[in-house]
């Protein structure tokens, strides 16, 4: 199958330089710290506090939590595969780091539906078409996936984070939101890095393609976890516009070199 976004020429097949390895070398240190974080975060939830939520509110977020852990669960074999043809050994330590932390993510989801009373599922026709284009195309096209992917569940996260009717369920979306922004800037650092040589028309269609994604993306998101968006406050019609904003800022980061070159992690605070 041929690859849409990875089409666009390139006068250096998007092998990065020297300078690309350096360049990530401050993501190998994020990723190789944030544990220490993340441990502090997870201790602080109370995973016996008593919930009040009814049984319907319950089983929303059962199903809510049953797609977020099987689209977390994959161990990223394929995609480490092919970044590692694309020669850079210090982006392909940070993203093995990155697979990890994703990992921690569907345990974490995972440990809520125990709580709930919620069983894992195998598939989910979202996840087996996302994971097959994922497998078919090449690592720009991969990589951009998973931007859309990850920058239209943001505001879920957040929601979670700040207004799920469950303190876990706050917990949980704190500490999944916290390290999904710098996901989303370290998947964009390596796209635009990829997209450096490509020229500006090559560029717009690649962003085109990657907005239809998010389109059907968001949609997805809207109607597959409508109900625990609205326990947590929100229509899911305004979640569709916000999800369709927090993709355009991070594809903009992407694809309009006329902005920094490299975001890096978010600066912790002191």
């Amino acid at each position: 199958m041929n690859d849409p976004v990875a089409a666009a020429p390139s006068k250096t097949n998007h092998r990065p330089s020297s300078s690309d390895d350096t360049t990530f070398l401050p993501w190998v240190k994020h990723f190789e710290t944030n544990p220490q974080r993340q441990l502090l975060h997870d201790e602080s939830i109370d995973w016996d506090a008593a919930s009040e939520m009814d049984r319907s509110t319950t089983a929303a977020f059962i199903h809510s939590l049953q797609r977020f852990e099987l689209g977390e669960s994959g161990d990223g074999k394929g995609l480490l595969s092919k970044a590692a043809k694309h020669g850079d050994p210090i982006y392909v330590a940070a993203l093995q780091l990155l697979v990890v932390e994703e990992q921690k993510h569907s345990a974490l989801f995972a440990r809520g539906l125990e709580r709930f009373g919620g069983q894992r599922i195998a598939a989910h026709w979202s996840d087996s078409v996302f994971v097959f284009l994922r497998r078919s195309l090449g690592l720009r096209t991969e990589l951009g996936l998973f931007l859309v992917a990850e920058s239209v569940s943001m505001g879920y996260f957040t929601a979670l984070a700040q207004n799920a009717p469950d303190p876990v369920l706050r917990g949980i979306g704190e500490r999944v939101a916290t390290d999904e922004q710098d996901h989303i800037r370290f998947q964009t650092d390596r796209l635009r890095a990829g997209f450096s040589t490509t020229p500006k028309f090559a560029r717009n269609v690649a962003h085109a393609l990657l907005t239809l994604v998010a389109v059907g993306a968001s949609t997805v998101v809207v109607i597959d976890h409508r109900a625990a968006l609205r326990a947590c406050g929100l229509r899911p019609a305004t979640y569709w516009r916000h999800a369709m904003l927090s993709f355009q800022r991070a594809a903009r980061a992407v694809f309009d070199h006329s902005t920094p070159a490299f975001l890096g992690p978010i600066p912790k605070a002191h």
